[in-house]
C-alpha cells in the first residue's frame, strides 16, 4: 500500500498525490510518517515538510496548522504553505516566497534561521 497525502491551505490544495514518506514540523519537533503509521493528531509549527516519493523529493514551506494521521493518509490543513522543490514552478521565486511566509510567521529570528538554512539546503541537494 501506498500513504496518500493531502496539504490543504484556505485558498486551496498545496499538494495530494501517493507517497513513501512524509515529515512534518511537530510543536514538539520534527517526526515522520510512513504507511502504517498509528493515528496522531498533531500542531505543526513554522517549518518545512518534506514529501519523498520514488524518484522525487518536495518541499513546503508553512507558517502552521494542523495534521490528522492515519495508517493510510495524512491529511495536513495549513495557514499558509508554499510549495518548493517540486517539478512545477521556478524555484527561485518559490524559494523567495517561502523565506518571505517563514519570516513572517515567526519573531524568532533563530527559528526563522534554522527553518531557512534547511530549506536552502533541502533545495541545494536536490
Amino acid at each position: 500500500m501506498a500513504l496518500m497525502v493531502n496539504v490543504i491551505a484556505p485558498y486551496g490544495k498545496i499538494f495530494s498525490d501517493t507517497v513513501e514518506s512524509i515529515t512534518l514540523p511537530g510543536s514538539e519537533g520534527e517526526f515522520g510518517v510512513l504507511d502504517g503509521h498509528s493515528d496522531l493528531l498533531s500542531c505543526l509549527k513554522v517549518g518545512v515538510i518534506e514529501i519523498n516519493r520514488k524518484s522525487q523529493r518536495s518541499l513546503i514551506a508553512i507558517n502552521w496548522g494542523y495534521a490528522k494521521i492515519q495508517a493510510h493518509q495524512v491529511d495536513v490543513l495549513v495557514d499558509s504553505a508554499v510549495l518548493v522543490g517540486d517539478t512545477t514552478g521556478d524555484i527561485a521565486e518559490a524559494i523567495t516566497k517561502a523565506h518571505k511566509l517563514l519570516e513572517g510567521a515567526s519573531n524568532d529570528r533563530l527559528i526563522f534561521s534554522s527553518v531557512v538554512s534547511k530549506l536552502d539546503s533541502a533545495v541545494k541537494g536536490k
